[in-house]
């Protein structure tokens, strides 16, 4: 069970079938210009929408809201201290912000950031230095049916290959995704990234952490790598930390709270370079444009989300979701992560082409039939589009994330989610595809305007 019990409640919006269908076409068919009191169960997104704690809502009425010098500063940087062994540790309102300012000061055009897998806005701040962003997911990625435990870790022998090459010299840092987001939300193992380590240490090249959810990635570790079955989440996330020579982390995942991210760095030199960015664009490095309140809730949270009894709630929580959708035949990535699911819409969708963006079709039919909000990872989100807004060359996958907010649903609200679905894969045939009418070429899932076509 949860090792929590809830006490306070918020009503739940039930729009009719009307409604939400007007509320769609009102949205050009794209889920993030949904209005939230249109949307029963929002599965858009983990971060920012986990649910405080009574001591993390204590730790924020007593915050200090002084301007530099308050006391939630050093209590927000004594925690992340403690967890990651950082000496200079900088904060920001939210982890685009933190990977701003660290990719403002090692990239350039010409410069190389390879990763397991970028994020989409992790890959924008990349291009916006002129840089490339460059994905080396293991092979056993490829397979989404298989059992694979750590399908978030980076090739190794790519990597190798790419550092020694000619190359090598572009490449500023590799930056490890824990888990892998952009991978069907994956864990990384501890002897992946121990390698992927003296790897770049042999070459010469810094390797950072996107530790959104070092957490989640530490508890997957204990459950599945042979030899960490005795260890902390905590004593596991903090060796995970010992290897890199820095971090973002956005802390609206793992920090369980609305707002707040960090920059963690070794070095001096390169700290003092963010330290002017920082100061110059989020605010003075004790509050980096956040509140007393924030960095408060921040500070506890950190403590909270290494309990072990937490994650396995929160796990157990994402596996129950998971047997439910694979009771009702419905393929998803394998083995289950914890933050997200990720549908497999091509297998679910077959009578679409990737031209008809079926992820995002099972996506807006989860909306349309039962006001769940959820997010696509496909070709509308990594394929190329040309000029008409057609497809010319689809993604390797087309998946639906459904994203699991924390402490927030309960067991029989994901069960409701599961029925809808089951109800879907009754009759997938009705799904109809969708084309684009409007998109920027950059952010393409947040801005896109489209329209469903005829079955």
């Amino acid at each position: 069970m949860e090792p929590y019990r809830i006490k306070m409640v918020e009503p739940i919006p039930f729009p009719t079938p009307a409604e939400r269908r007007q509320a769609f076409v009102r949205a050009g068919y794209n889920a993030f210009n949904l209005p939230a009191d249109v949307v029963t169960i929002d599965l858009l997104s983990d971060s920012g929408t986990g649910a405080t704690s009574s001591r993390q809502d204590a730790a924020a009425v007593l915050s200090d809201a002084s301007y530099a010098g308050r006391s939630s500063w050093f209590a927000f940087r004594d925690a992340v201290r403690d967890l990651t062994g950082y000496p200079h540790i900088l904060p920001v309102h939210q982890g685009r912000a933190a990977e701003r300012i660290l990719f403002s000061a090692l990239l350039g055009p010409g410069k190389i950031s390879i990763s397991n897998t970028h994020f989409d806005t992790t890959r924008f701040n990349v291009a916006a230095t002129g840089a490339t962003a460059l994905d080396l997911p293991c092979p056993e990625s490829a397979d989404m049916d298989s059992a694979y435990p750590f399908k978030g870790n980076i090739d190794l022998d790519t990597l190798a290959t790419t550092l020694a090459g000619p190359d090598g010299p572009k490449v500023a840092f590799v930056l490890m995704t824990v888990t892998n987001n952009g991978g069907g939300g994956q864990p990384v193992s501890m002897a992946n990234l121990r390698a992927t380590r003296d790897l770049c240490h042999r070459n010469q090249v810094p390797l950072f952490l996107d530790a959104a959810r070092f957490a989640e990635n530490a508890w997957l570790v204990t459950q599945r790598e042979p030899g960490y079955q005795h260890r902390t989440p905590k004593e596991v996330a903090s060796l995970a930390f010992s290897m890199s020579d820095g971090c973002t982390a956005s802390l609206k995942k793992d920090g369980i709270t609305a707002e707040g991210a960090f920059i963690g760095l070794r070095d001096p030199k390169l700290a003092r370079q963010c330290e002017i960015q920082l100061i110059g664009t989020e605010g003075h490095l004790t509050y980096g444009g956040l509140g007393g309140h924030d960095l408060a809730r921040l500070a506890q949270g950190l403590r909270e989300v290494v309990d072990p009894r937490y994650l396995r709630a929160r796990a157990d929580h994402t596996a129950h979701l998971a047997r439910l959708v694979n009771d009702a035949g419905v393929a998803m990535v394998q083995p289950p992560g914890i933050h997200a699911l990720y549908l497999n819409a091509a297998r679910l969708l077959p009578h679409l082409p990737p031209s008809q963006f079926p992820g995002h079709a099972l996506a807006c039919q989860l909306y349309l039939e039962g006001g769940i909000r959820c997010s696509e990872v496909g070709s509308l989100y990594l394929g190329s589009i040309d000029d008409n807004f057609d497809l010319t060359i689809p993604a390797p996958f087309e998946l639906v994330r459904l994203a699991i907010p924390r402490r927030v649903y309960t067991q029989s609200h994901l069960e409701y989610v599961a029925g809808v679905i089951a109800e879907i894969a009754k009759a997938p045939e009705r799904v109809p595809g969708y084309r684009i009418l409007d998109a920027d070429p950059f952010l393409r899932p947040f801005t896109v305007v489209m329209a469903p076509l005829a079955v």
